[in-house]
């Protein structure tokens, strides 16, 4: 049964919501509210990190356009061929994929 309007207002006032607010939060950094969830970084997204570089360098780099390094960095499709192979020592090697390729 729903609380009459005079409850609601008893209840209240013996509420501290800045206490219980702080209490929440503590929970769920604790991890016993919420869900956690891992994502996967794609290969595409860890070589860019690593280089450093926008995508729109980072796509200009391995000659393709921004949409399609969206495309690999989000795993809604996979780099094939040479641009694996770029992506791969951009991975490794982030120093000699930037200054091999920013000199061409």
């Amino acid at each position: 049964m729903p609380l009459t309007e005079k409850q609601l207002k008893q209840r209240d006032a013996k509420r501290n919501i800045g206490e219980e607010l702080l209490a929440a939060i503590v929970d769920v950094k604790a991890g016993r509210h919420g869900q956690t969830h891992q994502v996967e970084i794609t290969q595409a997204a860890e070589a860019r990190s690593k280089t450093g570089l926008s995508q729109p360098k980072f796509a200009e780099l391995l000659g393709v356009s921004v949409r399609t390094l969206q495309e690999w960095e989000q795993g809604r499709r996979s780099p094939s061929g040479a641009a694996r192979s770029l992506l791969h020592i951009a991975a490794i090697r982030p120093d000699v994929f930037r200054e091999v390729l920013s000199n061409a």
